[in-house]
């Protein structure tokens, strides 16, 4: 094995197109991002109040080679330096994908490169690693994104089991959705996020869904309609302070289920670590309040930097680090896939 690592990482699952080069010290077990690229389509889809899955790869296809050159570039690096290239391979949007896979696999050709087909939920999983240690196995993640709710205990690299999921919305369609009738802009969180913080949250008595329910499934789609129903019977009001308000009272109701499912896992499976991850793990709500709750069950918390909650090529190309110093080899036959359940990814 080499003494350093250098590997390229390429996400167009969904709207960001982002290029990393994560440098690893295998013996050393640490390693740091010399380079990073995301160029988002938010501007784009904003208008369509959501992702068009047909505009986001022609937007990927426009600006993946530029950001790969600019990447490469910056970090002082050529193709001959590389000891792989780590592509998201699934899930996500087809078209979006295949941009993706189709560059790594052309560029791992003409560079005599290993490519390696990454899973877009082990490389949320794994980011909290990027800039700090992941916790002792075995831990219990949360992933939350606009596609993604779900629980999933992690006893190693490639050794994940899925104990919970959302049967309905994700937490970040339920932000999104609530946002439009709130006539805000896409994407929702982060606009529901700045609203709610001049908001009293105990104006909306929202339901809390599945909280009563001892097994770790989340729903979100009867928490849309009460939002909806709100949405209605205060449209009238000559002041904005009912949108503070309901947007807290969203807020408050979507981190309470996260939270109180997360710790009841960790509670169940008997394990002291809680990873929180994805693009709703930017949260600053939700950090604050996960940090509190667990303390008083003594759980120690594990959030990635911020600007690895979204999307990004950095998580790409550490959890393809992960990857081969765990000893996991590329599979011989493999391609994109817009459904890719991750109890799949085996550890072989």
């Amino acid at each position: 094995m080499h003494h350093t690592l250098n590997i390229l990482g390429i996400e167009t699952s969904c709207d960001e197109t982002a290029v990393a080069i994560f440098e690893g010290e295998p013996t050393a077990g640490q390693g740091r991002i010399l380079a990073e690229r995301v160029a988002s389509q938010i501007p784009t889809h904003a208008r369509f109040g959501g992702i068009v899955p047909e505009v986001a790869s022609r937007e990927h296809l426009a600006a993946l080679p530029g950001l790969v050159a600019e990447t490469m570039r910056e970090a002082g690096l050529h193709w001959r330096d590389l000891h792989g290239i780590a592509v998201t391979a699934g899930p996500g949007l087809m078209g979006a994908l295949l941009v993706g896979v189709a560059f790594a696999r052309a560029a791992g050709r003409a560079a005599g490169l290993p490519v390696f087909p990454i899973h877009h939920m082990e490389g949320h999983l794994l980011a909290p690693g990027i800039a700090a240690a992941l916790p002792p196995f075995p831990f219990i993640s949360l992933l939350v994104s606009g596609g993604h709710t779900m629980l999933v205990r992690v006893d190693g690299i490639g050794r994940y089991t899925v104990i919970g999921q959302t049967i309905d919305d994700a937490a970040g369609e339920c932000f999104d959705k609530s946002a439009r009738l709130l006539g805000l802009p896409y994407p929702g969180g982060p606009e529901i996020a700045r609203l709610a913080a001049g908001g009293d949250a105990r104006r909306f008595p929202l339901p809390r869904p599945m909280l009563q329910h001892d097994n770790l499934n989340f729903s979100f789609s009867g928490l849309k309609t009460a939002v909806m129903l709100a949405t209605k019977s205060c449209a009238h009001e000559p002041d904005e302070q009912w949108k503070h308000d309901l947007a807290a009272a969203i807020e408050a109701a979507i981190t309470e289920v996260l939270i109180a499912k997360s710790v009841r896992a960790c509670r169940q499976h008997g394990v002291a670590h809680l990873v929180i991850a994805g693009g709703v793990a930017a949260n600053q709500t939700l950090r604050a309040r996960l940090q509190a709750e667990a303390s008083q069950y003594g759980l120690s918390i594990h959030l990635p930097d911020p600007r690895y909650c979204t999307d990004n090529g950095a998580m790409i190309a550490f959890a393809c680090y992960c990857q081969v110093i765990a000893d996991r080899h590329p599979p011989e036959a493999w391609d994109a896939r817009a459904r890719w359940p991750l109890q799949t990814v085996s550890a072989h």
